[in-house]
């Protein structure tokens, strides 16, 4: 075992740890927070992989945007910063469910891979990505960027009664 494999597994476990705390914790601040930690482990992942392009993705997009986007949904909305205990509900029946899927891929990987190795073709370079995103994919990111914009501007007259009231 390598110590990339040790990081690899290390930086996997820090992720997998701050997702159930997302998923666990009364507090929705804390949960974006522990939500920024496992997106940045997973970023970390992919810079062991050689990605350093979609590790850089995943920072800007993910935890940049997404994550600041549930923040100020949060403060827009006004909604409780604290513990809630209208979301106390019990965690075994999901315990039980993700427990067995997780095992069950697990046994699903295992035997479908048996340990072997596979060789990688050569790295992609930014340049040849980029060229694919500006000419084939550019409508499509319009269209995303269009679809967040008004999302914003949506959640903003949600939450001024002035405003979505027809200004009574």
């Amino acid at each position: 075992m390598t110590g990339a494999d040790v990081l690899l597994l290390a930086l996997g476990a820090v992720a997998v740890g701050s997702g159930v705390l997302v998923v666990a914790t009364k507090h929705l601040v804390r949960a974006g927070l522990y939500l920024v930690l496992c997106l940045g482990a997973l970023a970390g992942d992919y810079l062991v992989l050689t990605a350093e392009l979609v590790a850089w993705v995943q920072v800007l997009i993910y935890v940049g945007a997404v994550v600041v986007l549930l923040l100020f949904a949060v403060m827009l909305t006004r909604a409780p910063i604290g513990a809630s205990d209208d979301l106390d509900r019990p965690g075994w029946p999901a315990a039980l469910i993700g427990g067995g899927v997780g095992l069950g891929l697990t046994a699903l990987l295992v035997d479908a891979f048996r340990w072997s190795t596979v060789d990688l073709p050569a790295a992609g370079t930014a340049e040849g990505i980029g060229e694919q995103v500006f000419r084939s994919w550019v409508l499509p990111f319009e269209v995303l960027s269009v679809l967040l914009l008004s999302a914003l501007v949506g959640a903003v007259v949600l939450s001024r009664p002035d405003i979505g009231a027809g200004g009574r």
